[in-house]
């Protein structure tokens, strides 16, 4: 069964996950975020609220992707630790930027 992810471009898990692979074939330590598997698709995100769960998916898909390869664990661990630093940054700016919006929309 093919699980859609993103429902406003029709993508599916399985391509996502096949898009990250080969993202990290090329650069195995390439910080790959949502908007750079989009662009690899030739898609854009649009609604957006796919994101926090392609977010889960390249974590994961990294983290198998580095087991297979048997790169140390030390390794995995910092690079793991960057990208959930760097998924804690970009939810805390979504966070703000939402409450912005709400404040702004009962100030109107």
């Amino acid at each position: 069964m093919r699980m859609i992810v993103c429902s406003c471009n029709i993508i599916s898990k399985q391509e996502i996950e096949e898009v990250i692979i080969e993202l990290l074939q090329d650069d195995p330590w390439r910080l790959i975020v949502p908007g750079v598997v989009y662009h690899a698709m030739n898609a854009r995100g649009k609604c957006c609220g796919c994101f926090p769960g392609v977010v889960d998916i390249i974590v994961a898909t990294t983290q198998k992707f580095h087991e297979e390869q048997q790169t140390p664990s030390a390794e995995i661990i910092c690079f793991m630790d960057k990208l959930k630093k760097h998924h804690d940054a970009c939810e805390t700016a979504r966070m703000i930027a939402r409450h912005r919006q709400l404040k702004t929309r009962k100030q109107a």
